[in-house]
């Protein structure tokens, strides 16, 4: 993997010249706060990570629940955990201000993806202090003791450590450093902690519906999830793409077959689905499926704007990934995320390398997977999918498919769709909640700032708050972009985690809005 620089200790200087007198008191009193304290809050962070976090595991995932309770409770808020039969809590709080006229919820989520240990350099819940990423050459060194420096290049190894821990010690820390300075909050704050988004948050919806009453009165969700830019800009976000699948499996011959015997009569069936996926892009990387862009809602003026504002990290991008021809030629990744896409996930058909074998297999399977933009509905994508694949001449079957049918048609295709996909969902940038935060992030960041009108991701929750409770939010991202969500050795950059405390005083403090002088640029 290749370095892509960190621009965010740039912040610092521009904050100096761009902060307004409330966020230079709330960034002053953060940095105040991890530079007396940060020893202690890597070391609170530590226990955070040790328990084991996949939503599966319900006594661990209830260990981190009470944790996070307890940790929250103990710094003033008033907390809860809300529950839905075979659904992990979700664990609420709320401090309420006197007189505050705005409502901030902060989404954030304590579960994370199934770690393998023996794929990691260190055990997965035992967080290591390293003096640099591992690909750069890092050492393990030991978590600092109270009193000593921290260096903001440092990095925690640990499952969650970025995806989605990190915003749980940024918000813990940003409170300590408010009320260690005196500083109060001018909105309402409600926490929302997810315990299965990782597993596409399946009951949240259930569980906002039982609770209702405690989020009607939000007037913005803050959702504390993902990587800044690959620079290492700040980012915000505005939405994500929604996401189905859909299975394929074609048929050959009734059972596999010597291809000595059988090559050059029996029909091969990884020939057949390769034929039938090569039909479904062109060389360029376009799907050629009828109508795979027609519900595409496109984005607003504002939008495009701001897009155009996007560095171009276009060639970085290519180096990094040694990709010499991207899809979509003329357009950069940030326009491509802007489009559904359709990926072979997957191929299946026979045996490779020392499991080889002069067979013709009897089925060769592929999954496909469709990411979706605002406009596209899941299962009419789904349709137009089949009724390509129809138009190049197979027969759909859903089932294992009968003699009598295998006897009747040549080219026989087992479709199996997705049940859980869901539709993307997006907020506008120039939504009148949403312009107050564009404005008070970037007077604390500069013109630094990377607004994206929507992530590459898929988050469910996107689809709960946005089309279900039809209340504006924002991405905020605030980890390290080469961070190994997901994989083996996640880590997280000190820098960032300071970064996002420092963001979430600003965001806790921020002028009301009556005060502010809001500019729509």
């Amino acid at each position: 993997m290749k370095k892509i620089p960190s621009q965010l200790f740039l912040i610092g200087l521009l904050f100096i010249q761009l902060a307004s007198p409330a966020q230079q008191k709330a960034v002053e009193a953060a940095r105040s706060w991890i530079g007396k304290e940060g020893a202690s809050i890597l070391k609170e962070y530590a226990e955070v990570l040790s328990i084991p976090n996949h939503a599966s595991d319900s006594i661990n995932i209830r260990r981190n629940a009470d944790l996070i309770q307890k940790l929250f409770s103990g710094r003033g808020f008033s907390m809860k955990q809300l529950t839905f039969p075979g659904s992990p809590p979700v664990v609420y709080g709320e401090k309420k201000v006197p007189g505050a006229q705005r409502t901030l919820c902060f989404y954030v989520h304590y579960d994370g993806q199934p770690a393998d240990p023996s794929l990691w350099k260190h055990q997965p819940f035992e967080p290591v202090l390293y003096d640099k990423a591992m690909y750069q050459g890092g050492q393990k060194i030991s978590f600092p003791q109270k009193g000593q420096a921290v260096d903001p290049n440092w990095r925690i190894y640990a499952r969650s450590a970025s995806d989605d821990k990190a915003p749980i010690m940024a918000l813990l820390t940003a409170i300590d450093a408010l009320k260690d300075s005196g500083i109060g909050y001018t909105s309402n704050i409600k926490l929302f902690f997810d315990g299965e988004e990782e597993s596409s948050s399946p009951h949240v919806s259930s569980i906002l519906r039982k609770y209702h009453e405690l989020f009607d009165d939000i007037s913005l969700w803050l959702l504390v999830d993902g990587p800044v830019f690959q620079t290492g800009d700040p980012t915000l976000k505005f939405g994500g793409r929604g996401v189905t699948s859909m299975e394929l499996t074609v048929f050959g011959p009734s059972r596999p077959l010597h291809s000595g015997h059988y090559g050059n009569y029996a029909p091969v069936p990884g020939q057949l689905l390769a034929e039938l996926l090569s039909s479904m892009k062109d060389r360029d990387g376009n799907v050629t499926i009828e109508g795979f862009y027609n519900s595409v809602e496109p984005i607003s003026e504002f939008e495009k704007l701001q897009l155009s504002r996007v560095p171009d990290i276009d060639r970085k991008i290519r180096e990094d990934l040694g990709i010499a021809d991207p899809e979509g030629k003329d357009e950069n990744l940030f326009q491509r995320l802007l489009l559904p896409s359709l990926t072979v996930q997957g191929l299946s058909s026979g045996n490779v390398g020392k499991q080889a074998r002069n067979v013709i297999p009897a089925t060769a399977t592929a999954n496909l997977g469709l990411r979706l933009v605002k406009g596209n509905d899941p299962e009419k994508m789904l349709d137009l999918v089949e009724a390509h694949i129809q138009k190049q001449g197979w027969h759909i079957v859903y089932e294992e498919p009968t003699e009598e049918i295998r006897m009747k048609y040549t080219r026989i295709v087992l479709v199996e769709r997705d049940k859980d996909g869901f539709p993307a969902s997006k907020i506008a940038m120039d939504h009148p909640a949403i312009l107050p935060v564009i404005e008070n992030v970037r007077a604390f960041t500069g013109e630094k700032l990377v607004l994206l009108p929507s992530e590459g991701g898929s988050n469910n929750i996107f689809t709960v708050i946005f089309d279900q409770l039809k209340k504006p939010g924002i991405s905020v991202n605030i980890v390290n972009h080469d961070n190994n969500q997901h994989a083996e050795n996640e880590n997280v950059r000190i820098g960032n985690l300071w970064y996002g405390t420092e963001l979430m005083a600003v965001l806790m403090s921020m002028p009301a809005e009556k005060n502010m002088v809001i500019k729509k640029r």
